[in-house]
């Protein structure tokens, strides 16, 4: 970095005496209003006053398009490679260098975490739109389902046991925000007659996961026209009236907290 100049600064132009300085502008109020505030005020004050005068500016538009973009990346990289993926293979599907992916995202375990966040706040918000836009609950759950295996969900739900924190708030506020809306869906399906009763939100997690991710030794993608075959067979089998008795209890979301996928 290169050192400061040393040299002095240019004198400011003296306004002529057909410049007028409005010595009571707004500005100059403002300025002076935050000043007084920090000498009489004590630190936490202080800095609400500093953070007044001088509000933090919002990330430029490239940054967030380079962000999303990273993220967009890391999902599809993940599924094909594992928590392990080469980080320079996501910074080049994403288009950009490997010091703006570190400058967005540290190290793996951020990564990993933002893209689960990431994934988990998409699968809610198509769970509220399929709900709110769809006909009736069957066709949203239909919607919600395919939906969430194109986000890759069922293929990102193993990275939760990786080493990473999975009680950061941020996290835990969107697995919560996630299983309200999708115990909301299945729970106006089942009230309105047209989802069968002995099925809980585990059952649908579990079967999404499952079938969503892609087998060992085969190309991920290739099997996306399976997936949602196989998804389609399982959503119509949760019709009612059930035309059989399963076995066992319905799966709650609890029940899947206390035992590991």
């Amino acid at each position: 970095m290169k050192s400061p100049a040393t040299t002095a600064p240019a004198a400011l132009p003296v306004p002529g005496p057909e410049v007028a300085l409005d010595l009571s502008a707004p500005v100059c109020r403002a300025s002076a209003a935050a000043s007084a505030a920090a000498s009489t005020a004590g630190p936490s004050e202080a800095l609400a006053a500093a953070v007044g005068a001088h509000p933090v500016p919002r990330p430029r538009a490239d940054a967030v398009r380079n962000r999303e973009r990273i993220l967009a990346a890391a999902r599809e990289v993940l599924v094909e490679f594992g928590p392990a993926a080469p980080l320079d293979e996501i910074a080049r599907r994403a288009g950009v260098g490997n010091a703006t992916l570190y400058r967005h995202f540290p190290d793996r375990p951020a990564l990993i975490h933002h893209v689960v966040v990431f994934v988990m706040d998409r699968v809610t918000e198509l769970a509220t739109d399929s709900l709110t836009e769809e006909p009736d609950a069957f066709a949203a759950l239909c919607r919600f389902t395919h939906g969430a295996a194109d986000e890759r969900i069922g293929a990102l739900c193993p990275m939760l046991s990786s080493d990473f924190d999975k009680e950061h708030p941020e996290l835990l506020a969107s697995r919560n925000a996630l299983e309200d809306a999708v115990e909301t869906l299945l729970a106006v399906g089942q009230s309105t007659g047209l989802l069968r009763s002995d099925i809980g939100v585990g059952d649908l997690m579990i079967a999404l996961s499952q079938l969503s991710r892609p087998l060992p030794g085969t190309a991920c993608f290739d099997t996306d026209v399976f997936v949602h075959r196989h998804l389609q067979l399982f959503l119509d089998g949760l019709r009612a009236p059930a035309r059989s008795v399963l076995p066992g209890a319905a799966t709650t979301l609890a029940d899947l907290r206390r035992k590991p996928m």
